[in-house]
């Protein structure tokens, strides 16, 4: 086994996040510090890519705030993230959905999948 893998394994934080993907709508809660003081700021949007494996892994949201669109890369593994909520599954057929950021009005919309 590579010697990289074995260390990543050993010190790599255990977060355990929902199974999530992209199209998905979730909620992040996010520890957000301030000076000496630390409140948790929500920050809900559709998700447009994952990526990395293991400690590196991050995943892309975005979301419309007013008429701009904010996009924000969480790592996987940072302490900061108190938890993810996942809203709704959506129904994409790819895996990085980066044509999202084109579309506006009806066609930004994603179908939620049925289960």
């Amino acid at each position: 086994m590579d010697l990289m893998k074995v260390v990543d394994k050993e010190y790599a934080p255990h977060a355990e996040l929902p199974d999530f993907k992209a199209g998905d709508t979730i909620t992040v809660h996010y520890k957000i510090r301030e000076g000496n003081k630390e409140r948790i700021q929500q920050f809900r949007g559709v998700v447009l890519q994952r990526r990395g494996t293991g400690n590196t892994e991050t995943f892309t949201v975005r979301k419309m705030s007013g008429n701009i669109g904010v996009e924000r890369i969480f790592p996987s593994a940072s302490p900061f993230i108190e938890k993810v909520e996942i809203n709704k599954h959506g129904h994409v057929r790819r895996a990085r959905i980066f044509y999202f950021r084109d579309l506006t009005g009806k066609k930004a919309r994603i179908k939620e999948k049925k289960f």
